[in-house]
């Protein structure tokens, strides 16, 4: 598995429980385990949902699935 599939993986994971549609960042944010500080690692590359959603535009939202919100991430942080 590749460093972006692994992190794709992992964000998918952290939201396992959340309800969607989230309709903001910090509904996205609260939406993981540990919040923001919630971190997802593959190799040598590690990025917290904080950084993570520093990616994201208001016009992102809201996001329907945990997919959805996974595939953003990575596209924009060039893994």
């Amino acid at each position: 598995m590749s460093v972006k599939e692994e992190i794709h993986s992992q964000i998918i994971g952290g939201l396992a429980d959340a309800t969607f549609p989230i309709n903001t960042p910090e509904e996205l944010l609260a939406a993981f385990p540990a919040g923001a500080d919630t971190t997802c690692k593959a190799g040598d590359v590690s990025v917290t949902a904080g950084e993570a959603g520093g990616l994201l535009k208001e016009s992102d939202f809201p996001f329907k699935s945990a997919k959805e919100v996974a595939d953003v991430i990575v596209e924009r942080a060039g893994l």
